[in-house]
């Protein structure tokens, strides 16, 4: 049986650790989902604090940015993002990193559809579901993909754009389109349907990079998220998602 004064220990502690524990919200590039929520899920764990995230297209997340969005921490699908951050003030210098670096899939959930590059050059489909390029770096890479193999007039038409990677996935899970771009991540622990992993070459590297944003300045569990995300529990979550992590610098 405990004695008073050690549960006086006890309940003591733990208010302490609940006293010290704090909150962040991230913003999350949408192609980065999954494994921010193992990520965000195992940072409590370890450290006490909440990460709240908020998922979508990058662009779109870099607008609410600008308007105040009380994000502390942005995890962006590209580097031209963080960096315009902290060029134009809203993110703290020296804070951006690579967190990630993605890879682009051609896929389709009907198996019989074989996913490559002659199933684009042929054209053979009446979908072909891309994110939206102007907000999601994925859907750009996607069009440098076709305009690299020099079929980009020719699909044009049959082009169908998700608003960020998660609703172009929809699309092509639901078999609204034939075949779609993809994160490669996306498809983790899926052996459905026909994949093609896109070469590097076709596109400029999909680098991912994260920031400390200003709002978050003197915010111990932001702070503490970048930290932990830079560490290697956090980099064992991304790579098991078959995402690069960079070199974790700028």
């Amino acid at each position: 049986m405990k004695t008073p004064a050690i549960v006086s220990l006890l309940v003591a502690a733990v208010l302490g650790t609940q006293a010290l524990a704090g909150e962040v919200h991230v913003a999350v590039a949408a192609n980065f989902t999954e494994p921010a929520k193992e990520i965000a899920a195992a940072f409590r764990e370890k450290t006490g604090h909440d990460a709240v995230l908020s998922f979508g297209a990058t662009g779109q997340l870099y607008a609410q940015i600008t308007q105040d969005a009380p994000f502390g921490v942005f995890l962006s699908a590209d580097a031209e993002r963080p960096q315009q951050a902290i060029d134009e003030g809203l993110a703290e210098k020296g804070s951006r990193f690579t967190y990630a670096v993605g890879r682009l899939v051609l896929w389709s959930r009907d198996a019989s559809r074989k996913a490559s590059e002659d199933a684009l050059r042929e054209g053979d489909f009446q979908k072909l579901a891309i994110a939206n390029p102007q907000v999601a770096p994925y859907g750009a890479a996607a069009v440098e993909v076709l305009r690299s193999l020099g079929g980009l007039a020719a699909v044009e038409s049959r082009l169908v754009q998700g608003n960020n990677i998660t609703q172009t996935f929809q699309f092509i899970d639901t078999g609204n389109a034939e075949f779609g771009f993809v994160a490669a991540a996306q498809l983790a622990g899926r052996s459905d349907g026909s994949r093609w992993l896109v070469p590097e070459h076709l596109h400029r590297p999909i680098r991912q990079d994260a920031v400390l944003l200003r709002k978050a300045a003197g915010n111990e569990a932001a702070a503490a998220f970048v930290a932990f995300l830079k560490g290697p529990e956090a980099r064992a979550i991304i790579e098991r998602y078959g995402y690069g992590t960079g070199d974790g610098g700028t």
